[in-house]
């Protein structure tokens, strides 16, 4: 592995609040990871469903150390160093050697939590939540339907009443396409491109307009066929950092399509309660198969149609693992400090 020439800056930055009068609610948390949006979202998402305003640290190893991690020791200028944060939340590989070593570190004044497998055994954190799909156990391990985000039901309420202009503008009903891209196990084929825009072309013969929102990882031979697909509806193209939120979309489809590859586009999409196409590419893993099957099974998804006779309907309660693993820190925590003897208000 090549040797970064310019390490990444380091940051501990406010997240917003949505949530206040919880448990936990006036402790510190600390977040870490490597600063990959989709790692970090899934910590500051349960961060604040604890009603917490947390603090980020991003991780950023030299290369002996992210060659070491997760089993090995963190790299010097990633160790966190008192005062000790009241929970800490970690996810990814980079950040699992400083959570291990905080853990170790701060003699039980930490309760450290770990999203996802760390690959590392369950004694690396006090709380490990992990999907359901990667189908591991333990006294200390929660599984949860889908992967945690900040889009709480209470969220997307309040984003759903004020739609900015170029969502509102729209007509019903209104679909979000949301495009991953090729991965460790799935591929984007010439095929699998004119069998998207043939879906998409069909939903435009049935009236639908498009929120098209393309990833870092989305072709662009992909993103072309869909927009050659949807020429004659009426659409908006979203891209990271435009002034329509990640959450407006998601608050205000009717409808979406989503492509199989990411856990986390289709669980957020899954935050809505509203219909969920899943397009499969080829490829594929029995983790992602488990996965998708399981919210097929829930009642969110169903597989995207290759023709419309119409657009279907349905609906279900909107899946929120933040907030279920906040709950379960919450409930760890109280009882740990009745345990040793703490009050409730000290907590």
């Amino acid at each position: 592995m090549v040797k970064p020439t310019k390490r990444k800056p380091r940051s501990r930055r406010a997240a917003p609040k949505h949530t206040a009068g919880t448990p936990l609610s006036n402790k510190s948390v600390l977040v870490i990871t490597d600063g990959k949006p989709g790692m970090e979202v899934q910590c500051v998402g349960v961060a604040q469903a604890l009603g917490a305003v947390p603090a980020i640290n991003r991780v950023a190893p030299g290369w002996l150390w992210r060659m070491l991690a997760p089993w090995g020791p963190p790299d010097p200028s990633d160790r966190v160093r008192p005062p000790w944060p009241d929970i800490a939340i970690a996810t990814g590989r980079q950040a699992i050697p400083a959570a291990r070593a905080l853990a170790r570190d701060c003699d039980g004044q930490t309760y450290t939590v770990v999203i996802q497998n760390p690959r590392t055994g369950s004694g690396t954190a006090d709380l490990i939540c992990v999907p359901q799909h990667d189908r591991i156990s333990g006294d200390n391990i929660i599984t949860t339907l889908t992967s945690p985000h900040p889009f709480a039901p209470d969220v997307l309420t309040k984003l759903r009443k004020k739609p900015p202009a170029q969502i509102a503008a729209l007509p019903r009903p209104r679909v979000a396409v949301i495009l991953g891209g090729p991965n460790a196990v799935y591929r984007f084929s010439a095929d699998d491109e004119n069998r998207l825009s043939q879906s998409i072309a069909g939903l435009a013969k049935l009236g639908a307009s498009f929120v098209i929102t393309p990833s870092r990882r989305t072709p662009a031979s992909l993103l072309k066929a869909v927009l050659a697909a949807s020429k004659n509806a009426q659409r908006y193209i979203w891209a990271d950092g435009d002034e329509v939120s990640y959450g407006h979309i998601l608050a205000s489809a009717d409808q979406f399509v989503v492509t199989a590859d990411s856990v986390n586009m289709t669980g957020e999409a899954c935050a809505s309660g509203k219909p969920v196409y899943v397009f499969k590419p080829s490829g594929g893993s029995a983790k992602f198969a488990w996965f998708h099957e399981a919210l097929r099974q829930y009642g969110a998804t169903r597989p995207l149609p290759e023709r419309f006779k119409s657009l279907e309907k349905w609906s279900y309660e909107p899946l929120d693992a933040a907030a279920t693993i906040a709950r379960e820190i919450e409930r760890r925590w109280l009882d740990r400090a009745r345990s040793s003897g703490q009050s409730n208000s000290k907590a």
